[in-house]
């Protein structure tokens, strides 16, 4: 069983190796960088003075505090209840194992039922179907397609849009778990 905890300076070793593999990078929207631990951990303080405006979570197992994925709400908007979505299994191990699906839903209910936010969205590689196979089991809702919007791996690939809203949360979520009660 998993849960998550707010990331933590200790996590930051981790994450900047995963930050630094060309392999799990390329399923990302971000472009691959040379990363240094300094720079990670002026990141990590950047969010810690920015804590009203974004929540970012390790994803870690009960009994075992390491960290397997990191799952973030960025760019929180209080005004119009809307924020973006990021996750990252880094544990290759994990991947494949119900981490993403856990992590996805249980900073959706953060989202919907503790910030009140009435929108979540998110951007996704088109090749990247693993993660869009996750998000649409979830509810997420294609949108849209940025074009040639991002540059991976020496050309300029597609990237969509998708987002939840919280009553589409509340239908397919809070409907499932009565109907097991």
């Amino acid at each position: 069983m998993y849960k998550l905890r707010e990331l933590e300076k200790k996590d930051l070793f981790i994450i900047n190796q995963w930050r630094n593999d060309t392999e799990l990078i390329s399923k990302l929207g971000t472009p691959f960088r040379f990363i240094n631990l300094n720079v990670d951990e002026e990141w990590f303080d950047g969010y810690m003075q920015n804590r009203n405006s974004q929540v970012r979570c390790a994803i870690v197992e009960y009994g075992n505090d390491d960290i397997i994925g990191l799952v973030s709400l960025v760019s929180i908007d209080y005004m119009n209840q809307s924020a973006e979505f990021h996750i990252m299994i880094g544990n290759k191990n994990k991947q494949g194992k119900g981490v993403g699906t856990f992590a996805v839903l249980a900073m959706l209910y953060h989202a919907f039922n503790n910030l009140n936010l009435q929108r979540v969205e998110l951007m996704v590689l088109e090749d990247n179907i693993i993660a869009r196979n996750l998000y649409e089991k979830v509810g997420f809702v294609h949108e849209g397609t940025k074009r040639n919007a991002r540059y991976k791996n020496g050309k300029f690939v597609n990237m969509l849009i998708y987002s939840i809203l919280k009553d589409e949360y509340i239908m397919k979520h809070v409907k499932a778990d009565k109907d097991t009660v």
